[in-house]
């Protein structure tokens, strides 16, 4: 069972669950492509073919391991709306929650590349009075995020 079920309220309704955009996987792309492109385009001499070769295991490697980081980050991280506040939780093994309820929100920021309006993620900010959740970096769906928090 996900945190955010396991700390609602009696009678507390979920609004929206909002998530991270798949977007933080463009390194691990960018890896496997260049890996892919070294394979495929080896040269001949076989001096050069053991560096490619060495090049695409390594890129390999540091592609797995950048996907890996950005699996457990979406996995680990928790975004709800519910009609009484707003719950943000990331974390697999170490947690870091916050939360601020909904009489207290002020204002929501969102700020969107041209990239991240083209696929629809962006930075989230809510700020409230006497608090704010930091801000929630490459969240989908950032516009839905801030009409769930600001319509009442």
């Amino acid at each position: 069972m996900s945190y955010v079920q396991n700390i609602l309220q009696p009678g507390e309704k979920l609004l929206l669950t909002g998530r991270v955009h798949w977007i933080g996987f463009w390194r691990a792309l960018v890896c496997f492509a260049l890996t892919f492109t070294l394979l495929l385009f080896q040269p001949s001499p076989p001096g050069f073919r053991l560096v490619f070769e060495a090049a695409s295991i390594f890129l390999g490697g540091l592609g797995l391991a950048f996907g890996i980081r950005v699996a457990f980050v979406r996995w680990g991280t928790e975004i709800a709306v519910t009609d009484r506040r707003v719950i943000y939780k990331r974390g697999v093994i170490a947690r870091h929650t916050a939360e601020i309820n909904m009489d207290k929100v002020e204002t929501v920021l969102v700020e969107q590349s041209l990239l991240g309006r083209l696929l629809n993620y962006g930075a989230v900010s809510i700020r409230g009075s006497g608090a704010s959740i930091e801000t929630l970096r490459n969240i989908a769906h950032p516009i839905a995020l801030r009409s769930a928090i600001t319509a009442r």
